[in-house]
């Protein structure tokens, strides 16, 4: 397989550096040439090398490339080394990556890499628990386990993705303090959940609450309510949406896997946790046309107010609220755990790792001790990282109100399901089987079993 990929590599790895003799910060400009360095006790200057960097375009690019800017000005100066980042486009990059990898590449120093990734890239990245040492200390304890595998750590954490249950504050605060919507819950609830339920805070809520919560939402069965629907599920067949509904499998006790690490689908959490998704549209609670949803969907239902309560990514936060485009709803955002018998919120994070095949290790290892520092991190953060550092998070409320929040569930509340190199292909046996039982078209049990045995298969045991 190495072999094979040898050309594919070489021409993968000429189109993105061909744009790295003009490449600029995020200004469009040209950084700022620094200042030669000298050894210590003479005048020899240090003998200067570049670092390539390939890097997740978008956002994340963006707010990198400042702090790249700002190393080479000021300690790349000191280090003696400058970090060139390598563009690449965002569709077809794992593909290309691994292809640069798999030929064992040399022009590009740091690698970009993500948990469900790290199974995958392990063998072509440096362990850097010695080489970062109290460093790696400096990120939330849950994001360095989402970068190990084998009890080694082969990145460091730039970003950190985390699911909120988001939910209209003015609604929720009617109901905690109105007593005809009070008396109506109560009715919902028991028709609904087969329990008289009483309103609760959101921080307090298990799947009944949720659930009874976004009925009494639903204009379908009550049809005083404000809004169209009480939630609006991600239901397509999508890896990314198994993500979301593992939070219901963990809040309630489940998990992927066994302690002796052998398939764990075939249990009951597994089938109450697809029960929850199967009832919200079976009662018309989530909209039908939600087995076609994904991120962008549930936002606008959101965003249009036909929803009371959305399960989301933590970055839908700064959309949610944007005026310009959450007209109705931007300053009615609230947030909460995942609900739940215990909070638990998916947790994955994107970093960069130190190809082993490099020749310049040492100077990469030079940028990556600067990049594990808070003031790297602080950069990253004004500019558009969601950098998984506790103070810098905790210190940007002001500007970025869920910050806080993501620091607190993550450490908190936070899980990582897997890290090994048969992520992707789990996600993908769950998303084809649970996704039919989410729309209505297929049984729990049926497909809990189905699971079982498919990655079971994958997993050779």
């Amino acid at each position: 397989m190495k072999h094979h990929g040898k050309w594919l590599s070489a021409l993968v790895t000429a189109g993105m550096l061909v744009a790295l003799s003009g490449c600029s910060g995020s200004s469009g400009q040209p950084s700022a040439p620094s200042q030669p360095s000298t050894e210590p006790g003479t005048s020899k200057p240090v003998e200067k090398q570049t670092v390539t960097m390939l890097y997740w375009p978008g956002p994340e690019s963006d707010a990198m490339q400042k702090v790249v800017d700002h190393y080479n000005q000021m300690q790349g100066a000191t280090d003696g080394v400058e970090v060139k980042m390598a563009p690449a486009p965002r569709e077809g990059f794992w593909e290309k990556e691994a292809a640069m990898m798999g030929a064992d590449n040399k022009d590009i120093d740091v690698y970009f890499t993500a948990s469900y990734k790290i199974g995958e890239h392990k063998d072509d990245l440096l362990p850097l628990d010695e080489k970062l040492g109290d460093s790696l200390k400096l990120y939330i304890g849950t994001t360095i386990d989402s970068l190990k595998n084998g009890g080694q750590t082969y990145a460091i954490p730039t970003d950190v993705s985390n699911h909120f249950m988001y939910y209209r504050k003015d609604l929720i605060d009617r109901l905690l303090t109105d007593a005809n919507w009070q008396a109506a819950y109560k009715e919902v609830s028991k028709k609904i959940t087969g329990k008289e339920l009483v309103p609760k805070k959101p921080e307090e809520w298990n799947w009944d609450d949720f659930t009874a919560t976004a009925a009494f939402f639903t204009q379908s069965i009550h049809p005083d309510s404000p809004t169209q629907y009480g939630t609006v599920l991600q239901a397509k067949n999508l890896i990314y949406n198994v993500m979301i509904w593992d939070d219901i499998l963990y809040s309630l006790g489940g998990s992927w896997y066994t302690s002796d690490g052998k398939a764990n689908f075939d249990t009951p959490e597994t089938r109450k946790a697809l029960e929850v998704y199967a009832s919200l549209t079976k009662n018309g609670i989530s909209p039908a046309a939600a087995s076609t949803f994904e991120y962008p969907e549930t936002n606008q239902a959101f965003q249009s107010g036909k929803a009371a309560m959305i399960l989301q990514w933590s970055a839908a936060y700064h959309e949610l609220t944007d005026q310009a485009k959450s007209g109705q709803i931007f300053d009615k955002v609230g947030i909460a755990p995942i609900p739940g018998d215990q909070h638990k919120t998916h947790v994955h994070s994107l970093g960069v790792g130190i190809n082993k095949h490099s020749d310049k290790q040492e100077a990469s290892l030079k940028w990556m001790k600067y990049l594990a520092t808070k003031e790297a991190m602080q950069t990253y953060a004004e500019n558009g990282g969601i950098p998984p550092v506790a103070d810098v998070l905790n210190g940007m409320k002001e500007k970025r109100p869920e910050f806080p929040a993501i620091a607190q569930h993550v450490d908190q509340y936070g899980y990582v399901v897997d890290t090994s190199e048969k992520v992707f292909p789990i996600l993908e046996v769950l998303a084809r089987h649970f996704s039919a039982v989410w729309a209505g078209q297929a049984d729990a049990d049926a497909a809990a079993k189905n699971a079982q045995a498919e990655v079971t298969t994958l997993l050779g045991k």
